[in-house]
């Protein structure tokens, strides 16, 4: 296993909330940052769905840096908004990542619905070469709470509560939740899948 660290792959994200759910997962290989390769901008999440968008900022990093890159796209889908957020998830208040006005968003969205089912959703992608890729989905059910609580997590942590555990995101340590979230479980299969690919 540790022969295969000298496999390197640029971990194309500038979360760093992210890196540190991604980063156990990847144990097997060398992560390396954009910044230590050098990626300058960022990639126009023009895709229709989260793989689209995910390969698009995986193969963007890949195109400026010539190295195997990994990248996600994720959010939130409710069901009585159509699925919504969705891939606008990170900038649906209009400022991207501005955590509290996208959840007060979506909360004002959802008042006065019942229905308020949801699932957290991610796709994971990894370009290989020019003419390789592979992308992994995950996802988790619940729904939206009516309020925000908790100071654990990013994004809407705080206002999604998993159907499997009843908990907020935001209210269990991060190391339980980096193994049960909708990005541990696309990342892992993503992981797994690169694993047996490369011999790992």
């Amino acid at each position: 296993m540790d022969n295969n660290r000298s496999i390197s792959f640029v971990l194309a994200t500038r979360n760093s909330n992210k890196i540190r759910e991604v980063e156990p997962l990847f144990s097997a290989f060398s992560l390396i940052s954009m910044q230590s390769a050098r990626i300058a901008g960022e990639a126009e999440e023009t895709g229709s769905t989260f793989a689209e968008n995910a390969l698009i900022k995986a193969r963007h990093a890949y195109a400026q840096s010539k190295i195997p890159a990994i990248a996600d796209d994720s959010g939130i889908e409710v069901y009585a908004l159509n699925g919504e957020p969705g891939i606008h998830s990170a900038r649906y208040s209009g400022e991207h990542g501005n955590d509290k006005a996208n959840n007060a968003k979506l909360l004002e969205a959802m008042d006065g619905i019942k229905d308020r089912r949801a699932r957290f959703f991610c796709a994971a992608a990894a370009v290989l070469s020019d003419e390789e890729e592979i992308v992994c989905e995950g996802f988790v059910e619940g729904y939206v709470a009516y309020d925000e609580k908790g100071s654990e997590g990013f994004g809407y942590d705080s206002i999604f509560i998993a159907l499997e555990t009843g908990e907020r995101y935001s209210e269990i340590a991060m190391d339980k939740k980096n193994k049960i979230s909708h990005r541990y479980i696309a990342f892992s299969k993503l992981a797994k899948a690169l694993g047996e690919r490369l011999g790992c």
